[in-house]
């Protein structure tokens, strides 16, 4: 049984730097995501990578700001996010697929864990 928990999130003001972790359990080959769910919208691909975080991608949003990294000793995948901005305000998950396959689609996911609140004032 595979689980993901989130931890990290918190209010933070416009141009800080968070970072979010997500603890994964019985998972192991395969791809792991960040989404993130603003009030009133859609589940938006923030980014992803694969188990051994040498592949990463990231949505145009967050480019050049949010980076994603793995560290598999400890089971946890990393989002670092720097100059964050009001409207990076939003639910975060973590979400995890058994195959190795760049997967930007929610529904492609298999487990996801129970999100991260990041509010970012201005």
């Amino acid at each position: 049984q595979v689980q993901l928990v989130e931890s990290g999130g918190r209010l933070v003001q416009a141009g800080d730097s968070l970072r979010l972790s997500c603890v994964a359990s019985g998972s192991s080959f395969g791809w792991y995501g960040w989404f993130r769910q603003a009030p009133g919208k859609n589940r938006q691909f923030v980014g992803g990578t694969n188990w051994m975080g040498a592949s990463t991608v990231y949505a145009d949003p967050v480019k050049g700001r949010f980076s994603i990294s793995r560290d598999n000793a400890k089971s946890t995948m990393y989002l670092d996010m720097n100059s964050l901005k009001l409207e990076d305000t939003a639910v975060y998950f973590c979400a995890y697929r058994r195959d190795n396959v760049v997967t930007t689609t929610d529904r492609a996911y298999d487990y996801w864990g129970q999100g991260t609140q990041v509010t970012v004032s201005a």
